[in-house]
């Protein structure tokens, strides 16, 4: 019998999975316009599949429009096509629902640009694991450890160029069986499609040669985690950076300042978005290379928000080159949400003229409470539940976002964590390898 070939539409929901319905392609024209038909206790689904208390119960109904911009379709071998499109959730009258994603980060995106007259440009790196044992260990960086995986990494390359993006390099990370995956930055919303359009593509491409990747924030808390470093930069309307001074702090332009100024001032209360996993904070510790404090940096891999070296000479490309990076990510959280936590927190700082502290250069964690607050440096929250709290308790920040969004938001998280109640680090660890 000869297959229908099905697109499925999707959207990246709060628990950071990929959800939606499929329809025949040769619907594609209707869908378009009419979507598909979705639920709003759907919202409140964790990523155990377990269900949230929901203030929707049963009642209503949404629409799933998908969006061809944010399109990929690839054929990782002759009996596996992967057809899918993310999309915005709807009303029944074409209005953006409060509680999408997608729509949440493209409200924050017209913030900053109503704020500051700039556009977004970014990036998202991602690290991730293959499951299976590695075939030799002591690898780290090793271009053994990639021919090992050679034709995994040749497989997803070719899949996220056929999709569109622009792949960038992938390697063999620090740890077992790890590897980062990097695509070119993008503007705009496009951004968070790609990153979401590159996580399903590498579980698509390991699923294609027996393998089986996961994004998970850290498998084993002896070992190395899996991040997402976030690199950010900015376009006037002409399409002109306008990221760097070379007068500037740390190269930094008055709009860069200012942005990082407030991603670090909020940051406490915005990581609850960012790094939303119960074994997010067993990661984010010192000495992880990851995040630990709401801290600048200068090419320092320690700092939660990074001023990223250029290899660029001559001013025009040091220009477009330069960025910063937000390191207090993972691939638990929802691009399109990561994003817009970090953008509105940016553009709060550009809208109050704050000033980003001198980056630090020494080991913060020897240093005592007093003297990080007087450099107006805190400890990052070091649960979920501290997280959450943080965030619940800034109504500034709550208040970037639709009115039902932070207590949706917090009862989805505590059914997540009452799923790991009675389970050890182990045990959680596992559970979100399997989930992510």
């Amino acid at each position: 019998m000869t297959q229908m070939p099905l697109i499925f539409a999707a959207i990246s929901d709060i628990a950071g999975k990929v959800r939606g319905k499929a329809f025949p392609a040769d619907h594609l024209e209707k869908r378009l316009i009419r979507g598909v038909g979705w639920t709003p206790t759907n919202v409140q689904i964790t990523c155990f599949d377990s269900i949230a208390d929901s203030p929707f119960g049963a009642l209503g109904d949404l629409l799933l429009i998908p969006d061809p911009e944010a399109a990929a379709d690839v054929g990782f071998s002759q009996d596996c096509n992967e057809h899918f499109m993310l999309g915005d959730i709807t009303t029944l009258d074409g209005d953006p629902w409060d509680l999408c994603t997608r729509s949440m980060l493209k409200a924050a995106l017209k913030r900053l640009h109503d704020t500051a007259g700039v556009h977004l440009v970014s990036a998202f790196e991602h690290e991730f694991q293959l499951l299976a044992p590695p075939a030799r260990d002591h690898q780290a960086y090793g271009r053994e450890g990639f021919e090992l995986q050679r034709v995994l990494c040749e497989t997803l390359m070719a899949g996220l160029k056929t999709a569109g993006l622009d792949p960038d390099s992938i390697m063999k990370e620090y740890g077992p069986n790890q590897y980062e995956v990097v695509v070119g930055p993008v503007q705009g919303v496009r951004s968070a499609d790609q990153a979401v359009i590159l996580r399903e593509l590498t579980r698509s491409a390991a699923r294609s040669l027996g393998e089986t990747a996961t994004f998970s924030p850290i498998r084993d808390p002896a070992s190395v985690g899996n991040g997402v470093h976030i690199h950010m930069s900015f376009v006037d309307e002409a399409g002109m950076p306008v990221t760097h001074d070379t007068a500037g702090p740390c190269g930094m332009s008055q709009i860069t300042d200012a942005f990082s100024a407030g991603v670090l001032r909020y940051l406490p209360h915005i990581i609850a978005l960012t790094a939303p996993s119960v074994i997010s904070y067993v990661r984010l510790t010192p000495h992880r290379w990851s995040a630990a404090y709401n801290n600048l940096g200068f090419r320092d891999r320690e700092a939660a928000l990074r001023v990223c070296p250029v290899t660029a000479k001559d001013p025009a490309s040091i220009a477009r080159q330069f960025n910063i990076e937000y390191r207090a990510a993972d691939a638990a959280a929802s691009p399109y949400l990561a994003l817009a936590a970090i953008v509105h927190a940016g553009a709060q700082g550009i809208e109050d003229g704050l000033k980003a502290p001198a980056p630090t250069e020494e080991d913060l964690s020897l240093l005592d409470t007093e003297t990080l607050q007087s450099r107006g440096i805190v400890r990052l929250p070091e649960t979920l539940e501290a997280a959450l709290d943080a965030f619940e308790a800034s109504a500034t920040v709550t208040g970037w976002f639709p009115k039902d969004f932070a207590t949706v938001y917090r009862a989805h998280k505590d059914a997540e964590i009452a799923h790991l109640a009675d389970m050890d680090i182990a045990a959680c660890c596992a559970a979100y390898e399997a989930t992510y």
